[in-house]
């Protein structure tokens, strides 16, 4: 199949419109966008507008885990930008999960840290634009992207995947996670949880995306015992943590998930959320089953991406220019991320939403959320790539009517680089004072991505 390299070179808003419609794609695009300015309660808590912070990960925690200076500079500028929620990059739940040594890591020694952290975003968010986001953090373990110290990955695997341990030199042989030690992970979400909350987060998600340790699971067709093999083993550790974490926390704290919808990695019948007869389309049953079931439960609020940033990142990032030309035209990306989340609200009304895909769409994005919004295709809308090179988006969607697109994320993969060379992550291009001079240290010693 041949890749897309078109430049994004959309000078009006109906030129993207066009473009989609030449494509066969239907996307919701609104010009009015009072609707991203509208509160929205999620269980006992309420946001005070419809535009979210994604969790982007800067890789620039201290060796224990807390929050390091650029840590705290990145959510400075995301408290003075303006959005109503903020959702907290991965914070790993035990050492040996984290994805690079310097991955967030919360435990008894620095929760304190966390709390600082929370008290500062609401502190400085009051000060710059008058309201307070929700704060959520992110608890993760890395399993077969685990990596906590300098060097090889150290992967804990759920079960063997072909095209990843292909792709990443993993022996066929490698052991598995046992059942034993799930359990004892089971223990240490809940401990993470409970630590989040005492040090005054909104709520907390259980990373089910993008082949971590929990993802992985939900496609362990193969693996043996009480984690793999039917739905109900395979969601087993996943449903276990969400109860965990809110037995741990109590009723009115926010457990909440992002989770794939479609994984585009294995073939049917062993992948997540993939359509039998279309691999690059998504079946939703099994995911808005597992879903269902946690709105049942008390969930009022679920982040939905695709994909792996580690085998098909075009999948979860539709980009502009990347590491490789992916397979398909970058609006084919945003339009499936869309219409998962619409998917999932058509199916389980009562749970509210945040869909990402916008960051490609550059100026144009915000005419997109504000239509997703409207139409009640999501309930929030996430920028990820764009917070980092544009931290005040929301304030000027909200204040300005529109983003400057001298500002904007340019889709260009340099964040990810960043952190593939063994730095920190960041926009080289819209915040060059700080991560231009991270990157050209990098290739001065001869890193590579």
């Amino acid at each position: 199949m041949s890749g897309h390299r078109e430049d994004f070179s959309f000078h009006g808003l109906g030129e993207l419109i066009d473009k989609t419609r030449e494509l066969g794609l239907q996307l919701p695009f609104c010009e009015d966008l009072s609707p991203l300015a509208r509160p929205v309660t999620l269980g006992s808590r309420t946001a005070p507008n419809r535009l979210a912070v994604h969790p982007m990960e800067g890789c620039d925690g201290t060796a224990d885990g807390s929050p390091g200076e650029l840590t705290i500079r990145r959510y400075d500028r995301f408290a003075d930008g303006g959005a109503g929620l903020i959702w907290l990059e991965a914070v790993s739940v035990c050492r040996e999960g984290r994805a690079n040594p310097r991955q967030l890591h919360i435990n008894n020694d620095n929760w304190e840290d966390f709390a600082r952290l929370a008290q500062r975003i609401r502190q400085r968010a009051r000060a710059a634009w008058g309201g307070e986001p929700l704060l959520i953090m992110q608890l993760t373990h890395s399993g077969r992207f685990s990596r906590p110290e300098p060097g090889p990955l150290r992967p804990v695997l759920a079960y063997h995947s072909e095209p990843l341990d292909s792709k990443y030199g993993i022996d066929a042989d490698a052991p598995l996670v046992t059942d034993a030690e799930l359990q004892r992970l089971e223990q240490e979400f809940a401990r993470a949880a409970a630590l989040a909350k005492k040090a005054g987060f909104d709520g907390v998600d259980i990373k089910g995306c993008h082949r971590y340790l929990n993802s992985s699971l939900l496609s362990a067709h193969d693996r043996p015992g009480g984690y793999g093999g039917s739905f109900e083993n395979r969601t087993r550790f996943f449903r276990n943590l969400v109860a965990g974490a809110r037995q741990a926390t109590g009723g009115e704290f926010l457990v909440t998930t992002r989770i794939n919808l479609y994984d585009g990695i294995e073939p049917w019948p062993k992948a997540w959320g993939m359509d039998e007869s279309d691999p690059g389309r998504p079946d939703l049953t099994e995911p808005v089953r597992l879903l269902h079931e946690f709105a049942q439960g008390g969930m009022a609020l679920v982040n939905v991406t695709m994909g792996s940033p580690y085998f098909n990142p075009h999948v979860n990032r539709p980009f502009n220019r990347g590491e490789y030309a992916p397979p398909e035209h970058p609006l084919t990306g945003v339009a499936r991320m869309m219409e998962g989340a619409r998917g999932v609200r058509a199916a389980i009304p009562q749970l509210g939403t945040i869909a990402t895909g916008y960051s490609y769409l550059r100026q144009f994005a915000p005419y997109l959320a504000a239509g997703m919004v409207r139409d009640d295709w999501t309930t929030l809308a996430g920028f990820g790539r764009m917070a980092f090179a544009y931290p005040d988006f929301a304030r000027d969607i909200l204040t300005r009517g529109e983003l400057n697109s001298a500002k904007v994320c340019i889709a260009c993969s340099m964040c990810t680089t960043l952190m593939r060379m063994g730095g920190t992550a960041g926009c080289p291009v819209r915040d060059a004072g700080v991560y231009a001079k991270i990157l050209s240290d990098l290739i001065r010693k001869g890193a590579q991505p």
